[in-house]
């Protein structure tokens, strides 16, 4: 099996599964998908919870070794902040995910406090990856870190420059790739792209161009966040609804 971090490498870009129990996990292998994802949003949800680590790790961390034990492809764990209020517990919360298996990470430069997402100031989130990687030391070579950065996302009007400054403060550490969830337009894919050594990993939304597109604008890694989970529920809204209104289960079975 081709290595994690070199599937971030090949000519076609990965197409990761974005899972968040046993059941979707299983089902994105048997599709043939190369490797997995959590979408730590999905995760959340379905345990009642909302997005911006509400949930605690040990919860996380229960669902997540649940879905490495039943799969045989590469598991990557999105960890939102970290769940820590410092470098050191975040870094002991990475060694945990490494030592059961998981082989990627992703951290982001955002914080949620009353349903907000708020931007972290950029040279505050630098070091505090910079004292995570450095509490890490040689383990931090065992797990891909993928570093999200929301410009982007918010809808902020200098998002590309403030991506690219970002970015560039980035490359100064020890990490495997950049995530940018919210680009769409293709100058702006093209110019990240062209702008970094690093694999770019966008996100589907409505607007993302297609995966043809996208491999020729350079793009390595392509995910769809909690979109499938949240597609998912509202289909069976619609079934549960059909079955009330017609006083019949058949439309479970057409």
């Amino acid at each position: 099996m081709i290595g994690f971090k070199n599937l971030h490498h090949e000519e076609e870009p990965l197409l990761l599964g974005n899972v968040w129990n046993v059941q979707s996990a299983k089902g994105y292998e048997n599709s043939g998908y190369k490797a997995l994802a959590t979408s730590s949003s999905a995760v959340a949800m379905s345990l009642g919870y909302e997005d911006g680590e509400q949930m605690s790790f040990e919860e996380y961390f229960y669902m997540i070794k649940r879905i490495k034990e039943s799969i045989s492809i590469p598991l990557s764990v999105d960890l939102e902040g970290g769940y820590g209020s410092t470098p050191e517990m975040i870094a002991s919360n990475i060694i945990q995910l490494i030592e059961i298996g998981v082989v990627g990470i992703n951290l982001e430069d955002t914080y949620v406090i009353g349903g907000e997402r708020q931007l972290l100031n950029r040279d505050s989130f630098f070091e505090k990856l910079r004292n995570i990687l450095s509490i890490l030391k040689e383990r931090k070579n065992e797990v891909f870190i993928n570093i999200r950065t929301d410009p982007f996302l918010l809808g902020m009007e200098n998002a590309l420059e403030e991506t690219l400054l970002r970015v560039a403060l980035f490359e100064k550490l020890t990490i495997d790739g950049i995530f940018i969830p919210g680009m769409t337009e293709k100058e702006d894919i093209k110019t990240i792209v062209n702008a970094t050594r690093l694999p770019v990993n966008v996100m589907g939304v409505p607007d993302l161009p297609d995966f043809g597109t996208l491999k020729a604008l350079g793009v390595k890694r392509i995910t769809s966040g909690a979109f499938l989970n949240r597609y998912i529920y509202r289909e069976l809204e619609k079934i549960s609804d059909s079955i009330i209104n017609n006083n019949s289960f058949t439309a479970l079975f057409i």
